[in-house]
């Protein structure tokens, strides 16, 4: 399946790019045939700009490329979800997104009382901070100098007995609250938790998407029919 651009008007297609590592959709762009070619020959996102009247790499004045990780067309071939690494911000403004909550807090709800607010909360979703979280915990690991003072460099320089003793007492402490009943508790306790793992894995050569795809095949074997055995 490719695209259809004899379907538009201006024979250009509308491209939506979304981080491909926290989900957060982080502009729109349009592709002409071109342009199309082009991302898919290099790996880059290019666009045609309609301002500009050309091809146009985005990225190619900043250096705030989108490499593509993968390409999807809708059923009706007339629009392209595009999942891409962001190298620096993509807004022009220099935030992570053109979507930020900061450029449309000022826009009224879209109908009185419906309770829908434009602009309500961060364009990115929850789970995606994750990802996140995990990407900082990395460069703090590889550049500490960045933030030598910081609590994660201070953890690395401690090594992985003292990391993985910290995940243990994490560990006991999300049990303890969870079976006296303090909800409030609990889930500081589990994101001290989630985080010293994240911490654990990158200083094992792991990562948070390394976990994750153990646990998307986990499930693909489950919705195959092919059941794990229960907990004891």
């Amino acid at each position: 399946m490719d695209l259809d651009f004899q379907k538009m008007p201006d024979q250009l297609v509308p491209a939506i790019v979304q981080d491909a590592a926290t989900g957060q959709v982080l502009m729109l762009g349009y592709f002409n045939a071109e342009a199309w070619v082009k991302t898919q020959a290099e790996g880059r996102v290019t666009f045609f700009s309609r301002s500009k009247q050309r091809l146009w790499t985005k990225g190619e004045t900043s250096g705030h490329y989108l490499q593509v990780e993968s390409l999807h067309i809708d059923c009706d071939q007339d629009t392209v979800l595009v999942r891409a690494h962001p190298a620096g911000p993509t807004c022009h403004r220099g935030t992570t997104s053109c979507f930020d909550a900061e450029l449309a807090t000022t826009v009224a709800p879209v109908a009185a009382g419906s309770g829908v607010v434009v602009g309500a909360g961060s364009p990115a979703p929850a789970v995606g901070f994750l990802a996140e979280l995990d990407q900082l915990i990395e460069r703090r690991r590889q550049f500490p100098a960045e933030e030598p003072g910081s609590y994660t460099v201070r953890l690395f320089e401690k090594g992985l007995a003292r990391i993985a003793q910290k995940v243990g007492e994490e560990a006991v402490e999300t049990v303890i609250d969870a079976m006296a009943g303090n909800k409030a508790g609990l889930a500081g306790e589990a994101a001290d938790l989630v985080y010293h793992l994240l911490v654990l894995l990158r200083a094992s050569g792991s990562s948070l998407d390394e976990m994750l795809a153990v646990l998307r095949q986990r499930h693909q074997t489950i919705g195959a029919g092919q059941r794990r055995p229960l907990p004891d």
